[in-house]
């Protein structure tokens, strides 16, 4: 009876932190959309509505260059806020303090930044000016903290990968819904709250009652996060390296393929960004119906949660590449149409869809292979620079939302899309050149970004399974710790560390095992998905995919667990694992799990093999036949030192 109590309330534990977690990503991402494209319609269109346009278009600039300058300058604190969430050390955890506080400071900024200020925009505009950069900066500050904590405590809320994988899909699904709902309800809200409808586009009372609507939102769902989730203590998350900016440079500088890759993102999504931010310009300004903007914002809900359930599909049958190929076509497709939509509201609709469909998927492209560069950065240069690699994505994306404010502020101006404007008032002229900035601009910067992924990134999914078999060979060449443990004399008797039917070494389908290039050893026909550590150790080498564990015992013999021949494939699914790198293991842990059926439906082979990869330094002996049935309990080679 008590277990079945404590699994119950095991159960509601987990239902009720992937609950807080989704919910968290939700009200995230309001607060993101309406920081990064909406906040800066209300500065070009309602913050300053004097009579002398002159001054009006003059503070525009001032405020949307402040802007840009800030964003640009806190990338170099990014670091910094990384550290510093790092050394935390609290009652309640490392990062629930960081995404509940930083959430309601920045919403409580952000809401007043949706003001004039009491009228001192107008009445004295320097002193507006700098109270606007101090909030400004302190937002956004805050608002990384929150940021960087809410996404690296995904691996503190649980020690299973599959939960983990789970609490993320939650989570992918939450911020999906959140970034683009906004678009859905954002101008009604606004007019149903504004005494004047000003053509459309609202005043500042209704601008003001939505942005605090949204703030709370974010808020309160940060404070459910600290509320909702557990975070789980490990001495693997005391993080003894500080990371800094020149490091993400070097690494940059010294990984070619996560610098083509990069830079390929940078020129695209400074390209996609410039499009969402102009859109709601379009239909207010050159379409003049604001409210039909909430179509394609409640389509692109839709379609953005459809997309991230459908992420597998695409990648199981369609290498990267062609993905990408493929994607983009369709998204210049859809920017065409959009292009030329003029005032056609089905139009406008299809092409602005098109536009934003493959956009999921370009990133998702963009995320495996910067994740794979980590593999390929570990080859090339001998050691493992994993949060340094998967740091630079958000860094371009913020450098991209900057360069595409600065970029808006003058196009409103020249449009003549400013205070007081509406889509009477826009000339032809200005319509133009809005458009060239919206479409022509952004096409130019996607298909540099082309150019760069077909010339530069050389990292697919065949040149990935490579490198993660050369780095199985040598992993014990890579281990940066340098206290590992020297071979010590005594026998060590090896278990299975999964159940089946044994295999010679010899035997099996794979050239590098079966020469003894990866040591000597064993395999093993599995029964069970179940892998057991054969010994007490440390967990020494960890794969992205999952598929294979270096293990090293406490009395330093390496021992290499590959599950499957060319499961690298599977790129981790179907396996979970239970133990992270330097983790220490007794002997009897399940160290991982894999899904059988999951490898065979693959058409691979399922065979796991055992290999001690420092053979060299033990006389090993194998104490049974090929055939013969085996458990996890069963002793099936003893290694002895020599």
């Amino acid at each position: 009876m008590d277990t079945k109590i404590a699994t119950a309330k095991s159960k509601q534990h987990v239902a009720r932190s992937r609950f807080a977690y989704s919910m968290g990503a939700f009200g995230h991402d309001v607060f993101y959309a309406l920081l990064s494209t909406y906040f800066i319609m209300y500065v070009t269109g309602h913050l300053f509505n004097s009579s002398n346009k002159a001054f009006n278009n003059h503070m525009i600039l001032w405020v949307t260059s402040i802007i840009a300058v800030l964003r640009i300058v806190e990338l170099l604190v990014d670091p910094l806020i990384g550290n510093a969430i790092d050394r935390t050390n609290t009652r309640w955890g490392k990062f629930k303090p960081w995404v509940v506080g930083g959430g309601i400071i920045s919403a409580i900024i952000l809401a007043i930044l949706f003001t004039p200020m009491g009228g001192l925009s107008l009445s004295n505009p320097y002193l507006y000016l700098l109270i606007f950069a101090i909030l400004y900066i302190i937002m956004d500050i805050f608002y990384s903290f929150n940021d960087v904590a809410f996404w690296s405590m995904i691996p503190a809320l649980s020690f299973d990968s599959h939960e983990r994988d789970k609490i993320a899909t939650f989570a992918r699904v939450g911020s999906t819904v959140g970034g683009n709902i906004v678009g859905f309800v954002i101008m009604p809200m606004v007019l149903f709250f504004s005494a004047n409808q000003n053509g459309g586009t609202g005043d500042d009372r209704g601008w003001f009652i939505f942005a605090a609507i949204a703030a709370a939102v974010a808020a309160i769902t940060a404070v459910g996060v600290g509320l909702g989730t557990h975070e789980e203590k490990s001495l693997l998350r005391e993080n003894k390296e500080q990371t800094k900016l020149k490091d993400v440079y070097k690494i940059l500088v010294k990984n070619d393929q996560l610098f083509a890759i990069a830079l390929s993102y940078l020129f695209y999504t400074t390209g996609i960004t410039l499009v969402n931010s102009m859109e709601l310009y379009y239909f207010t300004y050159i379409l003049g119906d604001s409210r039909a903007f909430s179509i394609l914002g409640g389509l692109n809900t839709v379609i953005g949660v459809i997309s991230v359930l459908t992420f597998p599909l695409f990648t199981g049958k369609i290498s990267r590449r062609k993905l990408f190929y493929g994607s983009v076509s369709l998204l210049f497709l859809g920017l065409l149409i959009f292009a030329f939509a003029g005032k056609s509201l089905i139009l406008v609709l299809v092409g602005a869809e098109l536009f934003f469909i493959p956009q999921p998927l370009v990133f998702l492209v963009v995320l495996m292979t910067i994740t794979d560069s980590v593999e390929y950065g570990q080859l090339k240069l001998g050691h493992r620079d994993e949060s340094l690699t998967l740091s630079v994505r958000p860094l371009l994306d913020k450098f991209a939302g900057a360069v595409s404010g600065w970029i808006i502020g003058p196009t409103t101006i020249i449009a003549g899309m400013t205070a007081g404007a509406t889509a009477a008032t826009v000339t032809a002229a200005g319509a133009a050149k809005f458009k060239l900035v919206m479409f022509l601009a952004p096409a130019i910067l996607i298909l540099i970004s082309v150019f760069i992924f077909a010339k530069k990134v050389k990292l697919d999914e065949k040149m990935h399974a490579k490198i993660v078999a050369e780095l199985e060979k040598t992993w014990g060449d890579h281990l940066e710790d340098a206290d590992s443990d020297t071979p010590q004399p005594g026998v060590t008797d090896i278990t299975s560390p999964v159940a089946g039917t044994l295999v010679n070494l010899k035997d099996v389908n794979d050239e590098n095992f079966a020469s003894g290039n990866m040591g000597k050893g064993f395999a093993i026909k599995p029964s069970d998905g179940k892998v057991i550590a054969p010994f007490s150790g440390t967990v020494r080498a960890t794969f992205s995919t999952r598929h294979a564990i270096g293990l090293e015992s406490d009395n330093g013999i390496m021992l290499l667990i590959h599950v499957g021949i060319d499961t690298v494939k599977l790129r981790g699914t179907g396996f979970i694992s239970y133990f992270d790198k330097d983790q220490h293991f007794d002997k009897g842990d399940e160290l991982m799990e894999f899904w059988d059926p999951a490898i065979k439906k693959a058409g691979l082979d399922d065979t796991v093999m055992v290999t001690v990869t420092n053979s060299k330094d033990f006389d090993i002996k194998l104490l049974k036949d090929a055939g013969e049935k085996v458990t996890t309990t069963d002793i099936v080679m003893e290694v002895s030192k020599k």
